[in-house]
Order: structure tokens, then sequence, then C-alpha cells
């Protein structure tokens, strides 16, 4: 979590934001970014259909990779089907939306950061 100014954040989020859209022809929110981060840590392709629940299921491993960043949760195990477990470490400080927003943005900025090398 390097990233403290606010401008900073936005001008990141929109590159990364226009980067993704750009990759994948559609438009990017905070939601697409948790499915497309599950999916890349599922170590899928993307090239199959997910059940509602699978799709559920691969934005929760979005939260937890990326909060695990901060230090809230870390890889219990893998199972047979290759789904990443996780557990917390730490509880994550009840706060309102938008600091809840931000710290997201923060941490998966951090995350393609880390992928890419830049933004």
């Amino acid at each position: 979590m390097k990233l403290e100014n606010e401008s900073e954040i936005k001008e990141k989020w929109s590159r990364l934001s226009d980067k993704l859209e750009a990759m994948f022809d559609m438009d990017i929110n905070m939601e697409s970014v948790l499915f497309l981060i599950g999916i890349r840590e599922l170590g899928s392709n993307g090239q199959r259909d997910f059940s509602k629940e699978e799709k559920t299921d691969l934005m929760h491993i979005a939260m937890c990779r990326l909060l695990s960043q901060a230090g809230f949760y870390r890889l219990s195990h893998t199972d047979q089907d290759g789904w990443p477990h996780w557990e917390m470490v730490e509880p994550i400080p009840l706060s309102d939306v938008s600091t809840q927003t931000r710290l997201m943005k923060i941490l998966i900025i951090d995350y393609f950061t880390e992928v890419w090398g830049e933004l």
C-alpha cells in the first residue's frame, strides 16, 4: 500500500481501467476487476463458463488475495480442484464504504503494478 495521495490513486486507477478496457474491450468496474483477478489467481485462462456461484467464489478469491497484501488474510491451501482457500489473519477494521473502496483501489493498483511492473 504505497499510494497515499488521492490524485495519484485516481490517476493510476484511470490508467489501469483504460488498460483493462482496451485489453478486454469492455467497461471496467470494481466487480469486473475482482473477477479478472480471481480468474488469474485460479490459474484459469477464463475460456470457460463459470456458474453464478463460481463467479462469486472468484471474486472472493480476489478479495482475499488483495487483502493478503495488507496482512489481513493468508493462503491456507489449494483444494483438489485447484481452488485456493484463504484464512483470516487479522480482522479488517470497520470503516465506511468510501474508505473500503479506497483501500481496494490501492490494493488492486498494487496487484497490477506487481504483475505488470508499472501502470
